[in-house]
Formats: C-alpha cells, structure tokens, sequence
C-alpha cells in the first residue's frame, strides 16, 4: 500500500502489459477488488486507489445528495482528480498508457463511466459493474471502438434497469464497443459475473495483441 500520487492506494505488477485500475464500491478500499481483479487476468498490472471522500466512515469515490442522486459537481471535479493520479502512476510505475483498463464496482464503476465521459483517452476499455449515468455530458464524446462491459443485475434496486439501458444506449452513441449483460440477480457481484468479465477481458485483449 503507498500514499504516494494523492490516493491509498495498491499497485501490483505483472507480467503483461495490460493495467487494470480497480475501482471499490461504497465502503470499500484497495484491497477489495485484487482478488477479482487477479482472476480476470493473473498477468495484468494492478492499480488500485481508495476513494478519498467519507461517507459515515465509509470511503467513496465522490460525494452523493441521496441514494442515486449524486453531487454532479463533486463527480466531475473527483473525476479529474483520479485521471492526474492515473497519468501520475503511469510514470511512477512506467505503465503502458494506451492499455489501461478500468474495473470499478457500483460507485467506482459510476466515476469509471465518468472518466469515459470527461477523459475518454485515459481507458483503453472499461468494464463496468452495476453502473448507472452519472450525468448528461454537455457534448457527446468520442469513444470510437472502444470496448465497454456493462453488467446489471434485473432485481437491482439500486440501479434500475432502465438507467443501465440508457448508458448503454450513450455509449453507443458516442462509438463505443458496448456489451450489456444482464444478470439474474440484484446489485451483488457474483461468480457469473466475473466470468463474463473475464471472457470479455480476453477478447479484448485478442483484438490488441493482433
């Protein structure tokens, strides 16, 4: 674990050049996604910051008025705070910038899907995990190719269905490489779920290898 960079955070590295950048979900840190991060590609770089706003002791990523209303504000300023800690460890750990994949679960899913929308050149891919819109961007970004997971769940009462369509439908939009797979349960992450991941991780990974 290092402080360095303006985020806790954990780096491993590995033996690829790919670099996954691990984002918790709401009272989570670190260390919580290594494990699921190690099974989606045991040879992959690990990043992976602890959001630095609290709430009731517990860290987030950025701030929310309610559940599923988010302090918009708050987001995009914490977006761009993350983005100079991913450029900051790309030269501390002499990552490969152009192959940097985001993972984030539920509220570090919600500021991936943010880094999409405001530094679309920061991810090379994204997947992500119970995520819902975190704003409406003011312009329409270009996401050209680039491959983005979605996962939701059809009992999720944290984030209907109907807001995973819709950022499916605004990556779609904007060129993106989307695949929205539904899960059968709630807003838990599940085994299914790491295994559609991962062969989608692969895949990804086939196309840059070429």
């Amino acid at each position: 674990m290092s402080e360095d960079l303006g985020f806790v955070h954990r780096f491993e590295p590995g033996e690829g050049p790919l670099t996954l950048l691990i984002l918790h979900g709401t009272g989570g840190n670190e260390n919580d996604l290594v494990g699921l991060a190690r099974a989606l590609d045991p040879n992959a770089n690990l990043l992976s910051p602890r959001g630095r706003v609290l709430e009731n002791g517990m860290p987030r990523f950025f701030r929310r008025l309610a559940m599923g209303v988010f302090d918009v504000e708050d987001l995009i300023a914490r977006t761009h705070e993350l983005v100079r800690f991913v450029d900051q460890a790309v030269g501390a750990y002499r990552l490969d910038a152009g192959r940097i994949v985001a993972v984030g679960y539920s509220n570090g899913a919600n500021i991936a899907a943010s880094m999409l929308l405001l530094h679309p050149q920061t991810l090379s891919a994204a997947a992500l995990l119970h995520a819902m819109p975190p704003f409406e961007p003011e312009s329409v970004p270009d996401l050209s190719g680039k491959p983005i997971l979605l996962t939701a769940g059809r009992h999720d009462s944290m984030v209907p269905g109907e807001l995973s369509d819709k950022l499916a439908q605004m990556y779609s939009e904007a060129g993106a490489e989307v695949a929205l797979e539904w899960m059968p349960g709630g807003h838990e992450l599940t085994q299914q779920e790491i295994k559609v991941a991962a062969d989608w991780l692969a895949q990804v990974k086939g196309k840059t290898d070429r």
